[in-house]
């Protein structure tokens, strides 16, 4: 029998082999060590804007794991609100990573995007084998998830480019260990062909 509802959404794509995952980028960075990360991080925010607008032409769904900063009365919507509207310090990062309306997101409670989220789920709707993990930090909230898309058979991406620490030796260690360990491609974004690694694994 046909499935009663076969279609879960009509704006991102139904099947995709990849996915861009955007970890904790919606982020005021009101935090003692903000200012620290911030330098880092809007570089990164640069990158990964370029690599979600190849994402797009290349029909690779983007989904938002954003940590809800202890607010269990507001939304993904309303976390976006806050960075844009309010005097933030994470604002020129939000600025240039806001959501649109055909993205994903799951807000997650703790490290990893994938604990007592519906990402799992998702990512298996959509078909997904490989994923490509971007955000802050590298070192804590970007490791967790993926070590966890790891030990779920996902083949992964971490662009060096497109992940961000409060130090320079904090990523680069969270970068080594994700290649050595997990065997994650950590070439730059720009080395990646969205078009060809879509259709490679789909």
């Amino acid at each position: 029998m046909p499935a009663k509802n076969p279609t879960l959404h009509g704006n991102a794509p139904d099947k995709a082999s990849l996915a861009l995952l955007l970890i904790d980028v919606i982020n005021d960075l009101e935090f003692p060590e903000g200012d620290q990360l911030l330098q880092y991080a809007l570089p990164m925010a640069k990158a990964i804007a370029d690599l979600k607008r190849r994402a797009k032409e290349a029909g690779v769904p983007v989904i938002y794991a954003n940590d809800n900063f202890g607010r269990w009365q507001s939304n993904f919507n309303s976390q976006v609100e806050h960075c844009l509207q309010d005097e933030v310090r994470g604002r020129p990062v939000v600025e240039l990573l806001k959501p649109q309306d055909d993205d994903y997101f799951v807000l997650k409670p703790k490290h990893s995007g994938f604990y007592s989220t519906a990402l799992d789920v998702l990512l298996k709707y959509l078909q997904v084998e490989s994923v490509i993990l971007c955000g802050i930090a590298a070192n804590i909230c970007v490791l967790f998830t993926a070590n966890d898309a790891y030990m779920r058979d996902f083949h992964l991406y971490v662009p060096r480019d497109c992940v961000a620490s409060n130090t320079v030796e904090e990523n680069r260690l969270a970068l080594e260990q994700m290649e050595k360990v997990l065997k994650a491609d950590v070439r730059s974004s720009g080395e990646l062909d969205l078009a060809k690694l879509n259709r490679k694994r789909g």
